[in-house]
């Protein structure tokens, strides 16, 4: 019984091979599934369309991973943030944004952070370890079964504590239960999108093994600015990562999402703006602009409203999708950069 496997961990080609190997009907595997991700079930006594003996039997080799959610705050927007106990005692924070007709989870894959952006809560505290893929799904699960009939959670972003792509196996293997539309969990990859520092050489993979949406953290229009708000742009210069942009594999109508956390006199000038432009010009891509969430002790400041307005509009005039994003659940530490995972006692 100690060793029964998470079957959060197994993707459903392996779930198929492994009950193949114990002399049971392969399709079983698919109805698991459902069970699971399509019904939320966490007991397979529940499963009813399963013969009794395989009830009896699964328990015996396999739980079905959970991810305890020890504390949800809610923020004066309705914005919630869920933090869940893993197995080792450590603690991920995943947080539900509310939209006007569904809601958006943005999501953790990582504890901690290992690329030390300065202006980023989450990675002040270091890296401790990726999450499995099967902790990946467990938020999306623990979240979707705790709101219930409340919202419809249709969106999902990998935006939360850590950098998706320093965990990419992990991730690609959860990305593909997650979008398993017959047996899954059923988000359309129009609705996922991975966000990047600028982890160049995973860039191509991920455009080439899946079909969700990308965005890359930029946040400054010059080397020595992003050098020194984001230490991986020394690896992955700016040159390098447009490169990378340049290269991907976009299907019809789809752009990759650039977004820029201005910054008080750090990144907010008219010339910043302007470079902007020129530097994404080539580059099929829309701008999220997110004003810098200020936290006590930090060494940055959040910009004017009248300075973000005057950058979106030089980048409207130029064409560009802009949108001003301003983060919820600020009030509850919630927004952009803000993830900890540390629970005070």
């Amino acid at each position: 019984m100690q060793n029964r496997i998470d079957i959060l961990e197994l993707r459903r080609r392996e779930l198929t091979d492994w009950m193949v190997d114990h002399n049971l009907e392969g399709y079983r595997a698919n109805q698991i599934y459902k069970w699971v991700y399509l019904r939320l079930v966490d007991d397979f006594g529940h499963m009813t369309d399963l013969a009794k003996s395989l009830r009896t039997f699964l328990p015996d080799h396999f739980i079905i991973g959970r991810l305890p959610i020890d504390t949800v705050e809610t923020s004066t927007d309705g914005t919630r943030k869920y933090m869940c106990r893993l197995k080792d005692a450590k603690f991920v924070e995943s947080v539900l944004i509310p939209e006007r007709d569904h809601h958006t989870l943005c999501v953790s894959s990582q504890v901690g952070c290992a690329h030390g952006c300065r202006f980023c809560l989450t990675g002040s505290g270091g890296f401790t370890r990726n999450l499995t893929r099967g902790e990946i799904i467990a938020q999306i699960r623990e979240v979707r079964k705790h709101i219930g009939s409340q919202g419809k959670l249709t969106n999902l972003v990998f935006m939360g504590m850590g950098e998706p792509l320093a965990n990419y196996d992990n991730l690609v293997s959860a990305l593909e239960t997650i979008g398993d539309s017959n047996y899954g969990l059923k988000f359309s990859s129009h609705r996922i999108t991975v966000s990047t520092a600028g982890l160049v050489p995973r860039m191509a993979d991920l455009g080439k093994d899946t079909r969700v949406n990308l965005a890359i953290s930029l946040n400054a229009t010059d080397n020595e600015t992003r050098d020194r708000l984001m230490p991986l742009n020394r690896k992955y210069p700016i040159e390098t990562l447009l490169e990378a942009c340049r290269n991907y594999p976009l299907s019809k109508g789809k752009r990759i999402t650039f977004e820029y956390i201005v910054i008080k006199d750090v990144n907010d000038s008219d010339e910043d703006a302007h470079r902007l432009v020129k530097l994404l010009r080539p580059i099929r891509s829309k701008i999220n602009l997110i004003p810098y969430n200020a936290y006590p002790g930090c060494e940055f400041q959040s910009p004017e409203e009248s300075d973000v307005l005057r950058f979106q509009k030089i980048l409207i005039d130029h064409h560009y999708t802009t949108m001003i994003r301003k983060s919820k659940g600020q009030d509850i530490s919630a927004a952009c950069g803000q993830l900890i995972g540390d629970r005070n006692d």
